[in-house]
């Protein structure tokens, strides 16, 4: 891996020169499309601004960088669905740049300009550059990270010492999977020589002591909530049901190749096995690229076959895995290139064809790809006549079983601020909105229950004195779907305790139950 790619550019224009215009290039287009996109915040987008509105150290489900930003961004451009969502396509920025360097200390210029565009092109990118997440801060702290210890191997001054720090301690306060960025530091200190000098003295305490100043505030933080972000992120891991799914591991690797690509995912884990295979005797370099790119895959995949997991958890993987990649095929035999041409030009076909769909309802009902849409369609509409439906009698608050749809109206519907409530499931709250929104015990006057959960609907009437329909919302979205609430008009909140019996009770009706819809009750699944 530590071979030259010799290839050369004219003299006027160097491959880094043409790097950057590719990358700002980049930059420019992803912020246009948000500028005219006629897509909805997702759900998620949609509580990170609520985030925002309050200033803290920690959030329920997540550290507090993304609140942060938003608020930034929102500040500085408006309140608007775009503000919100432009640091994403400036974080993925930052990660190409940072890819790009790294690759150049590596290797050459040539390597560099082929990192970024790979990245830029990823399928997982042509998502993640028009929806602001934690992946995409993620993605840029773990770039920059791996940047400052590539430069810190390389003989680095105490600049690139603090510039680990840095990215470290940002990675946190951006998603906490940037643990296995210090899983693999560990790993890299046991089995990289370089790294070891590098990490093993002053500058390496430095690092450690940006990184835990910066880290401290969102422990104290998580300290003084009973740790409600890591009982979060226990809770998603599900291990408390019936354990080992082979179908669950088997989809969550099928995945992978929507998030990488199908080529670069066959040659990352051909690198892989290259690698283990003789682990002692291959170039250092890629080494140590291998040890920050199988941790976060390895347990992921573990975690579905014990539980679940979504496709994105093991995103990291596909940072170091974009540099594995480029010193794979850029070397050896011609037929590399050109899986590396061809599979930049097979994600950026896709790529833009999902950026059409989402921007073309027309489209999107051409191809039947209206089960794939339908989260980010017609949210100021159901806004509107869920407004409608709560001003058309004297209720006191206005009450939601999903929270997905309660953050949605705290963005859209912002004249019911202050009215609304949610519903709690379960003994106790099992996401933001029943932590912070939740329905008193004593609650007086009549209610609107907003019902976006048919099976929840059982419960819900076991809650209330009185409980009687008003009507149903049936909000069009593309190909046909409709988004569906039953409306409820209900007094005396009087909660059933969520005991044992209570939920054995509930576990046998909904098995014995056959006609009602499963769409029933989730806390944060994110």
């Amino acid at each position: 891996m530590t071979e030259s790619h010799p290839s050369p550019m004219p003299s006027r224009f160097s491959w880094t020169q043409a790097a950057l215009v590719l990358i700002a290039g980049f930059a420019i287009m992803r912020i246009v499309a948000l500028a005219i996109s006629p897509v909805s915040l997702y759900q998620d987008e949609s509580q990170y601004w609520v985030w925002s509105r309050h200033f803290d150290w920690g959030y329920y489900s997540k550290p507090p960088m993304i609140a942060w930003l938003i608020a930034l961004s929102t500040q500085l451009v408006g309140d608007s669905d775009f503000a919100i969502r432009l640091p994403a396509p400036l974080l993925h920025t930052g990660t190409a740049i940072f890819l790009m360097l790294g690759a150049r200390t590596l290797w050459d210029e040539r390597a560099g300009f082929w990192a970024a565009t790979l990245y830029l092109t990823l399928p997982a990118i042509w998502v993640s550059g028009f929806v602001i997440s934690t992946d995409a801060l993620l993605f840029c702290a773990w770039s920059g990270g791996l940047y400052a210890l590539l430069r810190l191997r390389n003989d680095g001054g105490w600049w690139s010492a603090a510039g680990l720090g840095l990215a470290l301690g940002f990675g946190f306060l951006s998603k906490y999977a940037m643990i296995y960025f210090l899983v693999s530091t560990g790993l890299a200190i046991v089995f990289d020589r370089p790294t070891r000098d590098a990490l093993l003295g002053l500058k390496g305490v430095l690092a450690l002591a940006i990184f835990t100043t910066l880290l401290a505030p969102n422990m104290a933080w998580n300290a003084a909530n009973d740790f409600a972000t890591v009982t979060h992120t226990a809770a998603n891991a599900n291990w408390g049901g019936d354990l080992f799914h082979f179908a669950e591991m088997s989809e969550f690797l099928l995945a992978q190749l929507g998030v990488f690509g199908p080529i670069t995912l066959g040659v990352l884990i051909t690198v892989f096995w290259l690698t283990l295979g003789r682990f002692f005797r291959v170039d250092a370099d890629q080494r140590l690229l291998v040890l920050y790119s199988v941790p976060p895959l390895v347990v992921v995949a573990l975690q579905a076959f014990i539980s679940r997991a979504h496709a994105n958890w093991a995103a990291a993987t596909y940072v170091s895995g974009t540099l594995l990649v480029i010193g794979f095929l850029l070397r050896g035999a011609t037929w590399r290139r050109w899986a590396l041409f061809g599979s930049i030009g097979l994600h950026s076909a896709l790529g833009l064809l999902v950026v059409a769909v989402a921007g073309s309802p027309a489209l999107v009902e051409v191809m039947g790809l209206g089960d794939a849409t339908k989260r980010i369609r017609a949210w100021d509409e159901t806004a509107d006549a869920i407004v409608e439906a709560a001003n058309a009698d004297d209720y006191a608050v206005i009450v939601f079983d999903d929270r997905n749809a309660f953050h949605q109206m705290q963005r859209y519907a912002p004249e019911l601020e202050g009215r609304m409530a949610m519903w709690l499931r379960l003994a106790g709250p099992a996401n933001h909105a029943e932590d912070v929104w939740p329905l008193s015990e004593d609650q007086d006057g009549r209610l609107l229950i907003v019902s976006n959960r048919p099976r929840e609907v059982a419960r819900l009437r076991e809650d209330f004195i009185q409980f009687e329909p008003v009507g149903e919302l049936a909000i069009e979205l593309d190909d046909g779907f409709t988004r569906d609430f039953s409306l409820w008009t209900a007094q005396g909140h009087q909660r059933v305790a969520r005991d044992e019996a209570y939920e054995i009770r509930w576990r046998e009706h909904d098995e014995a139950d056959t006609t009602t819809p499963l769409r029933g009750y989730s806390g944060e699944d994110e």
